[in-house]
């Protein structure tokens, strides 16, 4: 807005007075990924130089019998499943500078579209890889009787998520360790990925108390959670969500995911970025392709928790 001017003067702005475009940008704020906190790139180097496709092998189960004096042994040839990763996914940005508005810029506005399409680039595979690997978890680490063993630790379900409040979350967080366990899941290099708004629940429920994560400070004083039980925490606005109902209400459920990163293998085959003349005005173009794919590779090794903010 141009400085005010008299009742019946002319304002001088943007005649004889140019107008002049701050070099400073407004600092721009990007959803926190953590595919890499969840996620093992074993397989990557297999299939980063050619290939579309990697056939990975699991361990076979050998059977184990019992044995009387004289029996006639059984012999089994062991053979294990496989499992296919494909490079399947692939995710691309283009934008155009004319040669006047980059010679007449004062930013260097290239640099500045490449820097943004790397996070968005990252924010749009951890939103692909979080909202579609929850049907592959394995059916008894979700679900309403979820448990190899009890069978019986309700972690929601569609059309039945749990109601979190800060009295019950840790109680919850603790199943899915229970669920985990009982799948025999390593306990070191768990992770647990939370909605901000349940970390804020957990911040205000009896977590308060240093003791309960190991930390010398709470995490009222710090701001950080750190680890909660054995998991270690991660916040995410990217985690999917569901609109649901629950009675007569209709309530907003997210699909809180916790594992090991030996449940989920992920591999980036190509990423290039180039810039070319275009061919139909004068200008450049700046482009980026990047490929990838991933695969749910030990079912057992996720879990699930499907609740709503009470």
């Amino acid at each position: 807005m141009a400085y005010p001017v008299a009742p019946g003067v002319t304002s001088q702005s943007g005649i004889f007075i140019p107008e002049i475009w701050s070099s400073k940008l407004v600092e721009k704020y990007y959803d926190g990924t953590v595919l890499s906190e969840i996620a093992n790139t074993d397989y990557e180097g297999e299939i980063s130089n050619q290939g579309d496709k990697v056939i990975i092998r699991t361990t076979p189960s050998i059977t184990i019998r019992d044995y009387r004096i004289g029996d006639t042994l059984q012999v089994e040839r062991p053979l294990g499943s496989t499992i296919e990763l494909l490079i399947d996914k692939g995710k691309y940005w283009s934008a155009i500078i004319d040669d006047i508005e980059k010679v007449q810029s004062d930013l260097d506005q290239m640099n500045m579209w490449a820097t943004d399409a790397s996070e968005q680039l990252k924010i749009s595979v951890d939103s692909d890889v979080l909202a579609n690997i929850v049907p592959d978890i394995s059916p008894q680490n979700k679900g309403t009787n979820a448990g190899r063993i009890s069978g019986n630790i309700n972690l929601g379900d569609t059309g039945a998520p749990v109601a979190l409040d800060p009295t019950n979350i840790l109680d919850y967080i603790l199943d899915l360790g229970q669920v985990l366990d009982e799948q025999n899941v390593p306990e070191t290099g768990r992770f647990l990925i939370l909605p901000f708004w349940a970390t804020n629940m957990l911040k205000k429920s009896d977590i308060k108390a240093a003791y309960l994560t190991g930390d010398s400070t709470s995490p009222l004083r710090n701001g950080m959670v750190g680890m909660v039980d054995r998991f270690t925490i991660y916040n995410s606005n990217l985690l999917p969500q569901t609109t649901d109902t629950v009675g007569t209400n209709t309530v907003q459920a997210w699909n809180f995911i916790a594992g090991v990163k030996d449940g989920l293998t992920y591999a980036a085959q190509l990423t290039n970025t180039e810039s070319l003349r275009a061919e139909s005005t004068f200008g450049t173009i700046m482009r980026g392709l990047f490929v990838y794919g991933y695969k749910v590779i030990k079912p057992e090794a996720l879990a699930t928790l499907y609740a709503y903010k009470a």
